[in-house]
């Protein structure tokens, strides 16, 4: 292949990229209206200077959460300090009923994925970490451990958001 043909493939494979980039970065943006764009169903990532409240949950043998119902108020900012005593790695991921069984699926693809979002943390064995969470809507927000086979095996739960 010559050189003029290698840069012209290149050429093309980066506008590619850069379309393919935009397009899911609209679309992730999902819809605007009367929202802030940070915010989900969930609520959105919480500011130290705010927690109202510290919950501690620890990961425990058993492919379960201790607490695993939690309550609290619309608008409360929680600190979630998230502690794995199991000899396993965890993780705590908040989300809706989809948003976690869509991300299970793709654990089983890459079971290796590192995750860099508020809502998520994972925990080697014995190690400690916190997750800050605002709840901005009534209702519930779901949790679990999306680690090959740990949400199967039940390692769920759920955050009830009382209205104001």
């Amino acid at each position: 292949m010559s050189i003029t043909r290698s840069f012209s493939v290149l050429r093309s494979a980066l506008i590619f990229s850069g379309v393919l980039l935009a397009t899911a970065a609209a679309t992730a943006g999902g819809n605007h209206a009367g929202g802030h764009h940070d915010e989900s169903p969930i609520g959105k990532p919480g500011v130290v200077a705010k927690v109202t409240r510290t919950i501690q949950v620890d990961m425990i043998n058993g492919m379960r959460f201790k607490p695993s119902d939690i309550r609290v108020k619309q608008g409360e900012t929680i600190r979630f300090v998230l502690k794995n005593t199991d000899s396993v790695k965890h993780e705590f991921s908040l989300g809706t009923p989809q948003e976690l069984a869509e991300h299970y699926e793709v654990m089983k693809k890459f079971p290796d994925m590192e995750h860099d979002e508020p809502n998520k943390l994972s925990l080697a064995p014995g190690k400690q970490g916190e997750v800050i969470w605002q709840f901005t809507k009534a209702g519930t927000v779901d949790f679990a451990c999306l680690h090959v086979g740990h949400f199967d095996a039940g390692m769920k739960g759920q955050v009830k958001v009382a209205s104001k």
